[in-house]
C-alpha cells in the first residue's frame, strides 16, 4: 500500500497533517527549511521513519521538496491552476492583433531599461558554465588555428552528435550519431520538421495554451491550427486528439510533453506512451518539442515520447540555449523516418553549424561537466520557483492560482476578480516592468486573466520588486486584496 492510500489514522498522516497546518498558517512559510528529520522525530517523539513517511506525503502533495544535501524546504503555497472546460475544435489562425501583441512584448523583452520577469532566457552568465566553454574554446583555436576558416559542411560536428546520442539515452532514446541532425536552434529544428511534413493549407494540433511563437512561425507557412484541450497538470487530452486524428482534420502535432512551456507540467508515462501510439498508428507526426527535458526536477528523468516511438513518426527538436550556451543557438533533432529528408533540408536552408561552436559543446558534454552543471541548474531553479511562487502567495491577490511546474523556471498563473492581463502588461510597461500576458499563449479568449512567469533571473532587489509590484497593480485592478487564501 503506498503512503498515498495509507489510513488517515496511522501516525505518520497525522503527522503529516499536523506539518500541514502548520505550512498553510505561515509557522513554516515558502522556502523556509523544515526540521531536520532526525530533530523533528525527536520533537515529536516518533520514528525516523514516520518522519521520513510524513515528509513523503507533503511531498506528493507538492507542498514540499527535497533538495539533495539540504534537507526539505516549503514550496509556495498557492492553489493549483483549474482545467478550463472543453472547448469546440475550430481551425484558426492567428490574427493581425495577435501577431502585433507579440512583436509588442518582443520589443518590451528587449529593451535593456526594463525588468523582465517574464521573458524565458536566463539573463546572466552565471547560470551558464560560461568560464569552461570559454576555455573549451580557446584551447581548441590554439590546437586547430585555421578551424574559423573554414566552411562546416553536413552533417557537422560528428563528436557533438555522438555526445548528443549518448546524452539521449538519459531520456530514454536510443540514437545513433547518424540520426541526429544539427540545427539552429529548436526553433529551425521546428520549422524545418514542419517544412518536412506539411504543405500550405495543411492543419497543426496545438496545446492550449502553447509556446505563444508558434503562431506566426505556423502563420508564416500558411499552416492553420487546431487548439486541443490541455490540462494544466496533466497535459493534452488524448481523448480529443483522438477524436481529430480518427476524423483526418490534422496533418501534423506540435507538443511539450515534457516541462511544457508556459504551464511547466510534464504528462504522466502512460500518457506518453498512448501519445507515441496514437500518432504511430493513425501516421501523423508528433514534433516533440524537448526543450526544458533536461531541466526537470526529477531523478531519473521522465522519457521523452520519442523513447516509444516504435515506427519513426515522433521528430523529437531540442537545443542547449536553455542550459549551456544560448548565443551559441545549437540545437538538433531526431527525425526518425523523416531523418534523411530534414538533413538534406538543412543542408539547402543553412548548411551546417559552426563548427567551432559544435566542437567547443562536443567537449565540453565529453568532459562530464555538463552534468554537474545541470544538477546545480535544477537545483537553483527549483529553489527560485519556490521563492516567486512564495512572493505571489504573499503579494498578489486573494484566489491567485499557479502552476507547480515538473522542472524548467516558467509557470502560469490565473489571476482572480477579471483582471485582464494585456491591460496589466501595459500598465506595466509605464514602469518598466515586462510581462508576457497570457492572451499571447492562444488563440481563444480564455487566458485573458493569467500570465507567464519566469524564474531564470538573479533574484535580486530589482527582480523582486517587480514581481510584488506585478502583485500590488493585480490587486488594485481586481480590487481583490493581497494574501493568503
Amino acid at each position: 500500500m503506498s503512503i498515498i492510500d495509507a489510513p488517515e489514522n496511522t501516525l505518520y498522516h497525522q503527522l503529516a497533517e499536523t506539518l500541514a497546518a502548520a505550512i498553510h498558517c505561515g509557522t513554516f512559510p515558502p522556502g523556509s527549511r523544515l526540521p531536520a528529520i532526525r530533530r523533528c522525530a525527536s520533537n515529536h517523539q516518533v520514528s525516523v521513519n514516520t518522519v521520513l513517511s510524513a515528509y513523503r506525503i507533503l511531498e506528493d502533495r507538492g507542498l514540499i521538496e527535497a533538495r539533495p544535501q539540504s534537507g526539505y524546504y516549503v514550496r509556495g503555497v498557492l492553489p493549483s491552476v483549474k482545467a478550463h472546460k472543453e472547448h469546440g475544435a475550430k481551425v484558426r489562425s492567428p490574427g493581425s492583433e495577435k501577431l502585433d501583441l507579440i512583436d509588442a512584448v518582443f520589443a518590451a523583452q528587449n529593451h535593456p531599461d526594463y525588468t523582465n520577469i517574464s521573458l524565458a532566457c536566463p539573463q546572466n552568465s552565471d547560470f551558464f558554465p560560461t568560464a569552461k566553454i570559454n576555455r573549451i574554446m580557446a584551447s581548441l583555436l590554439r590546437k586547430e588555428p585555421a578551424l574559423t576558416g573554414r566552411y562546416a559542411l553536413p552533417p557537422g560536428s560528428e563528436r557533438l552528435r555522438r555526445e548528443v546520442a549518448r546524452r539521449a539515452m538519459d531520456l530514454g532514446m536510443t540514437l545513433r550519431a547518424e540520426e541526429i541532425t544539427l540545427t539552429h536552434g529548436c526553433m529551425e529544428a521546428l520549422q524545418l520538421a514542419l517544412r518536412a511534413v506539411t504543405r500550405p493549407g495543411d492543419c497543426v494540433g496545438l496545446e492550449t495554451p502553447t509556446y505563444f511563437y508558434l503562431f506566426p512561425l505556423l502563420a508564416s507557412l500558411g499552416l492553420s491550427i487546431i487548439e486541443i484541450p490541455t490540462d494544466p497538470e496533466h497535459g493534452m487530452s488524448l481523448d480529443a486528439l483522438e477524436l481529430l486524428l480518427q476524423e483526418q482534420r490534422l496533418q501534423a502535432i506540435i507538443a511539450m510533453p515534457t516541462v511544457q512551456n508556459p504551464m511547466g507540467f510534464s504528462m504522466k508515462l502512460e500518457d506518453k506512451k498512448r501519445l507515441a501510439k496514437l500518432v504511430n498508428h493513425y501516421q501523423v507526426p508528433l514534433l516533440e518539442d524537448g526543450l526544458y527535458g533536461e531541466l526537470q526536477f526529477c531523478w531519473p528523468l521522465s522519457p521523452a515520447v520519442k523513447a516509444f516511438d516504435r515506427e519513426g513518426w515522433v521528430i523529437y527538436c531540442t537545443s542547449f540555449t536553455k542550459t549551456l550556451t544560448p548565443d551559441f543557438h545549437i540545437g538538433w533533432m531526431a527525425a526518425g523516418r523523416f531523418s534523411e529528408s530534414l538533413a538534406r533540408l538543412k543542408a539547402v536552408s543553412s548548411l551546417a553549424e559552426s563548427r567551432l561552436l559544435s566542437e567547443t559543446i562536443g567537449h565540453f558534454l565529453a568532459s562530464g561537466g555538463y552534468d554537474h552543471h545541470l544538477r546545480s541548474l535544477r537545483r537553483r531553479y527549483a529553489a527560485q520557483l519556490d521563492e516567486a511562487r512564495g512572493i505571489i502567495a504573499r503579494h498578489f491577490p486573494r484566489g491567485t492560482r499557479a502552476t507547480l511546474p515538473s522542472g524548467g523556471f516558467v509557470f502560469w498563473v490565473e489571476l482572480p476578480g477579471d483582471v485582464d492581463s494585456v491591460a496589466l502588461f501595459h500598465r506595466l510597461l509605464l514602469e518598466k516592468i515586462c510581462l508576457t500576458p497570457g492572451a499571447l499563449y492562444t488563440l481563444s479568449d480564455r487566458c485573458r486573466s493569467a500570465l507567464r512567469l519566469s524564474c531564470c533571473y538573479p533574484f535580486d532587489e530589482r527582480y523582486t520588486y517587480a514581481l510584488k509590484r506585478t502583485g500590488a497593480l493585480a490587486c488594485e485592478m481586481s480590487g481583490i486584496a493581497a494574501g493568503m487564501t
